[in-house]
C-alpha cells in the first residue's frame, strides 16, 4: 500500500531500525524491490532521480511504481520518493506528477544559499502536503574532478552545530548527512565519522538519511543505526546486480533465443536478492 514516507521513517526512527530507499529505473527493478519487500514483510521506499524521469518519463515511472505497489504489494508499506532534485522547477514538476516525498539537494551551494533555497522549497512542499528532505555537507560523486584527502573530508562532512541551525531555519522533515560516505564508486573516507554522526543525532530530532551506502557491510550499518540513521539510500549495488546478470547472459549465449523476458527476468531476480540482503542488514524484516 502506498504510505507516507514521513510515516515510514518516523516509525523506523522510533523503533530503532532503518528503511531501504531503493532506486529504480524500470519495471524489472521496481518488481524486484517489491518482491523482496513482500517476501521479507518489510516497509520500503522506492525512489527515482531526475535522470530516471528523463529516461522513463516522469509520469510514466511514477505511475508504474504506484500501480505495481497497489496491485502486487497491498500489504507492504511502500513510499514513493523523488531523489536529488536540484532546482525549484524540478521540485514543482515532481509534485505536479504526484510525488509526496522529495529531496532537494543544494549541497553543492554555499551554506547560506543552500539554506535560503531549501527554505523556499520547504514552504512550497509543505503547502502541498509534501515531505521534504535536504542535504547538509557533501557526499561526493564520481567525476567531480578531485582526489579527496583527509583535510577535504573534514570540510565536506556535516557540521553538527550547523545541522541544528539548518533544520530549525528550514523546517525540513528529514536530513541527509555526510560522514565520509560517497556515491557510486568514489573511494570513501577510511572510516565513517561515527562520533560526528552521534553529535548530529544529539542536535536534531528528525530522521537522518545516509546516501552512498550501497557497499556498507552489516557492522557499519549497525553502528550507523545506533547513532541515528533511519534510512539508507541504495542504487549502485542494484545497478551492478542488474548489469552483471545481463553480461553473464550474453557471455553464456543465453540471449540466442531473443527471449527478452528470459534475460530481463534473470536480472530482476539478481536485483531482488540484492535488495533482500540490504533489508536484512537494515533490520526492517518483518516490520511491515
Amino acid at each position: 500500500m502506498i504510505t507516507s514516507v514521513k510515516e515510514i521513517l518516523t516509525k523506523a526512527k522510533e523503533c530503532g531500525y532503518a528503511i531501504g530507499a531503493f532506486n529504480t529505473v524500470n519495471l524489472e527493478t521496481t518488481q524486484a524491490i517489491l518482491q523482496a519487500a513482500k517476501e521479507l514483510r518489510a516497509p520500503v521506499i522506492i525512489q527515482v532521480t531526475e535522470k530516471t524521469m528523463e529516461y522513463a518519463g516522469g509520469r510514466g515511472i511514477f505511475q508504474l511504481i504506484k500501480n505495481q505497489a497497489e496491485f502486487y504489494a497491498p500489504e507492504i508499506p511502500v513510499g514513493i520518493h523523488f531523489d536529488h532534485g536540484t532546482s525549484f522547477e524540478i521540485v514543482q514538476r515532481a509534485i505536479e506528477i504526484g510525488f509526496t516525498s522529495i529531496m532537494y539537494d543544494g549541497s553543492r551551494k554555499e551554506y547560506v544559499d543552500n539554506n535560503a533555497m531549501t527554505k523556499k522549497i520547504v514552504d512550497y512542499c509543505h503547502e502541498h502536503g509534501v515531505t521534504i528532505q535536504a542535504e547538509l555537507g557533501s557526499v561526493p560523486y564520481l567525476g567531480e574532478g578531485y582526489e579527496i584527502s583527509n583535510d577535504d573530508w573534514d570540510k565536506m562532512m556535516t557540521n553538527p552545530a550547523q545541522a541544528a541551525e539548518f533544520v530549525y531555519a528550514t523546517g525540513i522533515d528529514t536530513l541527509a548527512v555526510a560522514i565520509g560516505n560517497a556515491h557510486g564508486f568514489v573511494k570513501e573516507r577510511s572510516m565513517p565519522d561515527y562520533e560526528r554522526l552521534s553529535a548530529i543525532q544529539t542536535n536534531v530530532s528528525i530522521p537522518l538519511i545516509l546516501h552512498g551506502a550501497s557497499d556498507w557491510d552489516a557492522t557499519q550499518v549497525d553502528e550507523a543505526i545506533k547513532r541515528g540513521i533511519s534510512c539508507f539510500n541504495v542504487d549502485t549495488s542494484l545497478r551492478t546486480s542488474f548489469t552483471n546478470k545481463i553480461i553473464q547472459a550474453v557471455n553464456n549465449d543465453e540471449m540466442a533465443s531473443f527471449d527478452i523476458t528470459k534475460f530481463l527476468g534473470g536480472a530482476r531476480g539478481a536485483v531482488k536478492e540484492s535488495v533482500k540482503k540490504k533489508i536484512e542488514i537494515f533490520g526492517s524484516t518483518g516490520k511491515a
